[in-house]
């Protein structure tokens, strides 16, 4: 249990790198409109991806389990989930004709849900 919790702490901190590598892709690309909201969640979800690899393989899930080589195919599928519901977070937030907010909306449950996801799937599937 104590295990988890620390493992808990060190998936928020790698994650927590990961995302503001994420938003500082993301933000300047949507605020200054230099592409559209989408494209911006692409280009930041390539580089989140990337850190995230790196920090959670040698760091966050580091003596878990599986190998960061091993893991490599598991940890993109949950990259791709990742993607996927932030993909959904940006549309709702921002595409929708119901919401149309301001680019900076889906950050919220880009923060605070996505994460919650994505350490779930890399604990008991890709570093377990």
């Amino acid at each position: 249990m104590q295990d988890t919790f620390w493992q808990l702490v060190r998936f928020g901190i790698a994650g927590g790198l990961a995302t503001v590598c994420y938003a500082a892709v993301y933000s300047p690309l949507a605020a200054l409109e230099i592409t559209s909201e989408q494209v911006a969640n692409i280009c930041g979800y390539l580089v989140a991806m990337s850190s995230g690899y790196v920090l959670h393989s040698r760091w966050s899930f580091r003596g878990h389990g599986a190998s960061a080589t091993s893991s490599m195919p598991k940890f993109f599928a949950v990259s791709l989930v990742s993607y996927a519901v932030n993909t959904f977070w940006v549309w709702l937030l921002t595409d929708d004709a119901m919401f149309a907010g301001a680019w900076w909306w889906p950050l919220i449950p880009i923060v605070l849900v996505t994460p919650l996801v994505t350490f779930a799937l890399n604990r008991l599937w890709v570093f377990a």
